[in-house]
C-alpha cells in the first residue's frame, strides 16, 4: 500500500459523508416543502370539488369538477367588486409605505440632522405595539375627528406608514457606498435627485420585498375593515368571506365548496404576486456604480 493512499481513502469518505448529507438535507426539505404546499392543493383542489373532504384517498380526484361553487359564492358577496375593494385598499396602502418609507428610510441613513438617532430608536419602539392596542383610539379618531367612516380613506389612513418598510429601506441605503452620494453633491445633484435617481434604482430588492409584505398584510387585513367599514359595498374580500362563512355559508348546497372557492380566490392574486416579484429577491449590485 502506498503512502498516499489513505489521504486518497480519507477525501472518499469524506465526499460520500458529504453526498449522504446533502441527500438528507434534500430528503427533509422536500419534506418540508410538501406538508406547506398540503393546505394549499387542498384548498384549490376543494375549490372545484363537488364534494370537498379531507380524505387522503382524495387527494388527486379524477372526477367530480365543477365550476359551481365560485358562481354560489359570488351570487351572495359579488367576488369581483370585493376583490375591487381589496385591492383598491392594499394599492392605497402600497403607494403610502413605498413613498413614505423610502423618504423616511433615506433621511434616516443619508441626511445628518439633529434628533434622527432618536426617533429611530422610538420608530423601532412603535414597533413593539401591537395594532390592536391602538385600534379603538384609532376607530374614534378616524370615524368621529376625521368623519372617514365607511370609506376608502379611513380604510387606509392607519396603515400609511409602515415601520418595517422604514426600517427596511434604512438599512439598504446604509448598504451602498458614500463615495457615490459624495460625487452626486459635488455635480450639484439635490438630495432629491440623489434619492430618486441613484438611491432607489440601486435598492430594488428591498422594494420588491417590501411590496410582497406590505400586499399581502392589507390583502388579508380583516379586523380593521371589519371595524370600519359597515357598508358592504366597500368590504374587501377578507370581511365579506367572512361574513359569508358567519352568515350564509349554511344555506349553499356545497358550503365547504363555496368557502374554498373563496379562499382560493383571495389567496390566488398573492400567489401572482409572488412569482412575479421573486426574481427580485436577490442581492443588489452596487459595485458597478463605483469606479475605482
Amino acid at each position: 500500500m502506498t503512502p498516499t493512499s489513505h489521504p486518497a481513502r480519507r477525501r472518499t469518505a469524506g465526499h460520500g459523508g458529504a453526498r449522504r448529507s446533502s441527500v438528507m438535507l434534500y430528503v427533509v426539505l422536500t419534506v418540508f416543502a410538501l406538508a406547506f404546499v398540503f393546505p394549499f392543493w387542498f384548498m384549490a383542489v376543494g375549490a372545484f370539488q363537488e364534494n370537498p373532504t379531507t380524505s387522503p384517498a382524495d387527494l388527486f380526484p379524477t372526477g367530480g369538477w365543477t365550476l359551481q361553487n365560485f358562481t354560489d359564492i359570488n351570487s351572495r358577496l359579488n367576488l369581483i367588486r370585493s376583490l375591487a375593494n381589496s385591492l383598491i385598499f392594499t394599492l392605497g396602502v402600497l403607494a403610502g409605505t413605498l413613498t413614505f418609507g423610502l423618504v423616511a428610510g433615506y433621511s434616516l441613513s443619508r441626511l445628518n440632522w439633529r434628533g434622527r438617532g432618536v426617533l429611530f430608536a422610538i420608530m423601532l419602539g412603535v414597533q413593539a405595539i401591537p395594532f390592536q392596542l391602538l385600534m379603538i383610539p384609532l376607530y374614534v379618531q378616524v370615524t368621529r375627528t376625521y368623519g372617514l367612516g365607511d370609506s376608502y380613506l379611513g380604510m387606509i389612513l392607519p396603515f400609511l406608514i409602515n415601520t418595517t418598510a422604514v426600517f427596511i429601506f434604512r438599512q439598504f441605503f446604509l448598504s451602498l457606498p458614500e463615495s457615490l452620494f459624495e460625487a452626486a453633491r459635488i455635480d450639484g445633484a439635490s438630495e432629491l435627485r440623489i434619492m430618486v435617481s441613484i438611491a432607489v434604482p440601486l435598492v430594488k430588492p428591498a422594494i420588491a420585498t417590501v411590496a410582497l409584505i406590505t400586499f399581502i398584510g392589507p390583502w388579508n387585513e380583516f379586523l380593521w375593515p371589519f371595524l370600519i367599514t359597515k357598508n358592504a359595498e366597500l368590504q374587501p374580500l377578507a370581511v365579506s368571506l367572512a361574513n359569508y362563512i358567519s352568515n350564509v355559508s349554511r344555506t349553499a348546497s356545497n358550503p365547504n365548496g363555496a368557502i374554498l372557492a373563496g379562499a382560493a380566490t383571495l389567496a390566488f392574486p398573492v400567489v401572482l404576486l409572488f412569482v412575479f416579484f421573486q426574481r427580485y429577491f436577490r442581492a443588489s449590485d452596487i459595485s458597478s456604480g463605483v469606479k475605482g
